[in-house]
Formats: structure tokens, sequence, C-alpha cells
């Protein structure tokens, strides 16, 4: 496990993806399905919210996020007009608890502040969306030295526009930056713009 000072101090600036990265996405995602199940329970009466909120869950955590509702709508037979409700829960919900970060990150990004190093994030997910989960995540006041790019507005990871134009702008070479992920997408990523990798998971 590796902690800030194991990182190359030559270093200047770091990359991180959002979800996974430095907080856990289902954390923000079952507290969508909560708000959603307690609406369907409140204008419909049926079924319970505890009911629909359970399983919901279990189809996440067994096959991810993709269709839920479908599967939600086959099982409880909950009317297609609630679409659009659950899809725009994702990008306004205002979570009943914040998002917290992961243990291992808050004294990591503030060690990087400290260091007087850039943080930037470049996240793939829908713009509206994350900037709505960056909103109810509990920063510390770290989110002032943050600077947030949504690739789905330029061109999407592992595409390196996004990251070529921070290069130019901060006046920043690659041997400069290391990227911090999570997934394949970011390996890539970092693979296709000549930058250093770390997977968050070696983070202690």
């Amino acid at each position: 496990m590796l902690a800030y000072t194991d990182i190359d101090p030559h270093k200047k600036a770091f990359i991180f993806e959002l979800d996974n990265v430095l907080y856990p996405e289902k954390d923000y995602l079952l507290q969508v399905y909560y708000l959603f199940a307690s609406f369907i329970e409140y204008v419909e009466t049926v079924p319970a919210a505890g009911e629909l909120i359970a399983f919901m869950k279990k189809v996440y955590e067994n096959h991810g996020a993709q269709r839920i509702f479908d599967k939600a709508s086959e099982v409880f037979g909950i009317d297609e007009k609630y679409r659009e409700n659950f899809e725009r829960l994702h990008h306004t919900a205002k979570l009943p608890l914040k998002l917290l970060l992961f243990s291992q990150i808050l004294p990591l990004l503030q060690d990087m502040v400290v260091d007087r190093k850039q943080v930037f994030i470049i996240t793939n997910g829908d713009p509206k969306q994350q900037l709505n989960k960056t909103k109810q995540i509990e920063w510390h006041g770290l989110d002032e030295y943050l600077v947030i790019y949504f690739a789905k507005e330029t061109v999407l990871k592992p595409d390196t526009a996004t990251l070529e134009h921070i290069m130019g702008k901060y006046n920043l070479i690659r041997r400069d930056l290391l990227i911090i992920g999570a997934s394949h997408i970011d390996q890539e990523f970092a693979q296709a713009a000549g930058v250093d990798y770390l997977d968050v998971g070696l983070l202690e």
C-alpha cells in the first residue's frame, strides 16, 4: 500500500476520476433509489418504499445500474410515466446524507494541497449528474483547490484532448503528471497520454 510520501515528489499535478476514485458511486445511487422509492410510495401507496429500495439495491449490487427502472417496473408494475422522475433524480437529487470521500483519499488530497500541487478531476460521466455529485460531497474545504473537467463536453476518455488542454493551460508536461484511477478506461487514458498511472486501490 502507498501513501502520499511514496509518490514521486517531482509530480506537480494529479488527475483523478470522480466515481469510485474519490468516493464510492454506490453511495450516490443508493440514495437516489431511496428518494425514488419514497416518491413512488407517496404517490401510488404501493409498493412500500422499503421493499422497492431493497429490490433496487439487490439489482444494483448484482447487475449494476443499467436497466434498474425497467426491472423494477417489470416486478412492481411501476408506470412508464415515472421513468422521467427516475432519470431526473439522477441529475438533481438533493441527498439526505452527504457523500464522503474514501478514507484514504481525504488525507491524500490534503497532503497534495498543503504541498501546493495542482489537483484536477476529469470525469467521463454526464456533466449535470457529475456536477450534482460534486455539490454533495463533503470536501472539508478542499473543493476550492480542485479544477473539474467534464470530458463529455469535449471528448470522452481515453481520448487525451482534455488532458492536452490542461497541460497547455497550466504549462505542464507529461512527466509532471500522475493519473489516479480505478478502471481500464483510466489506464488506457494514461497510456494514450504517456503519463504515469496509479490505481487508487494501491493507496492506503
